[in-house]
């Protein structure tokens, strides 16, 4: 095999740490200094709405100061999240030329701040991010389509996406896989959560039986929820429940090789660990190779979820989370330099 060394890069979002940033326990300065300190970059990922006041605009001040911050860490700029909030307005949806100028001024902050990537999300519509195009091309910013569970590759939704993407045929249109639409198992610390919600084990068991089922997942969902109102479950426990048929998905992880040309970044989900340091709702052994062996050139950010659930520490989750990749990626450049 090439012995040429891996492309595939490590780093981290922001997101992972909601619990810290919104405890108040890190400003936005020390987050991004401590992600440095604890050697969880280079690549540093931002949610714009989430990290940045007054997102989308960005003064020179603040620009000015990120721009320093980043040289101070040595952490490289890698994605920016961004939004579509097309139902931001109380009393209607936006237009679709209303949609263009909102993405347009958060391109724009991209730039200004130095991320090559933007993750934008699927309800913008093709249409939408195919007048993008000429504009992203001009400022050097990448647009990624972020697949999320319960999107996979083959989902119409997805489709939409791809068959403009061919029609435009712009090297600045692309993808970002999410791994938790690649899931083996849903999370142990998500059924631990919903067994102290006091949610019956019979309930918890039957929508596991759906997830772990056959078809797309918001029908399997509604299967489970149908199955569980005849036995008379609770609402708001059927309610509650239910999240995970949109949180994880069981797409088959070489499937991403279909994309696998226009992937401009990767979100790392991870979760819950093993003793043996895996990750238990995501085979990495098996879904890092894939990318690696594939040639993807570019930055996997590390991302933790679990804020939604626990009050766990992210920067443990990341540390382990990091380890675990240098591991895979180190038995990949091994066998390399073997062969």
């Amino acid at each position: 095999m090439n012995s040429k060394k891996t492309g595939l890069r490590l780093g981290t979002t922001l997101y992972s740490l909601t619990t810290q940033f919104h405890g108040r326990e890190y400003t936005f300065d020390e987050l991004v200094r401590k992600v440095a300190a604890e050697n969880l970059g280079p690549g540093l990922e931002v949610v714009g709405f989430q990290s940045i006041r007054g997102f989308p605009e960005v003064s020179d001040a603040f620009a000015d100061h990120f721009r320093g911050l980043i040289e101070e860490t040595g952490l490289e700029p890698s994605c920016l999240g961004i939004n579509a909030d097309f139902r931001i307005s109380r009393d209607r949806d936006l237009s679709i030329s209303e949609m263009v100028t909102y993405h347009e001024r958060q391109l724009h902050a991209a730039a200004k701040l130095g991320f090559p990537v933007v993750r934008y999300q699927y309800p913008a519509g093709p249409e939408v991010i195919e007048r993008l195009v000429p504009l992203a091309e001009r400022l050097g910013v990448k647009l990624g389509l972020e697949l999320h569970a319960p999107h996979h590759v083959q989902h119409p939704d997805v489709l939409a996406f791809r068959e403009m993407y061919s029609r435009v045929g712009s090297p600045y249109l692309g993808f970002i896989p999410d791994f938790g639409a690649s899931a083996r198992a849903v999370p142990p610390s998500f059924i631990e959560y919903f067994r102290e919600l006091e949610i019956p084990e019979s309930l918890i068991q039957l929508a596991l039986e759906h997830w772990n089922g056959e078809g797309e997942a918001y029908p399997r969902r509604d299967k489970f929820q149908a199955e569980a109102r005849a036995l008379g479950a609770n609402e708001r426990f059927i309610t509650e429940i239910s999240i995970i048929f949109g949180l994880f998905s069981r797409q088959n992880p070489e499937a991403w090789l279909e994309i696998m040309p226009q992937v401009v970044h990767i979100h790392g989900k991870f979760f819950d660990f093993a003793d043996d340091g895996s990750e238990v709702s995501v085979d990495y052994d098996r879904i890092l190779p894939i990318f690696v062996n594939a040639g993807y050139n570019g930055f996997m950010s590390s991302e933790y979820e679990g804020h939604m659930w626990t009050d766990s520490d992210g920067f443990d989750k990341l540390r382990r989370h990091h380890a675990l990749a240098r591991r895979v990626l180190g038995n990949l450049s091994e066998v390399e330099h073997v062969g």
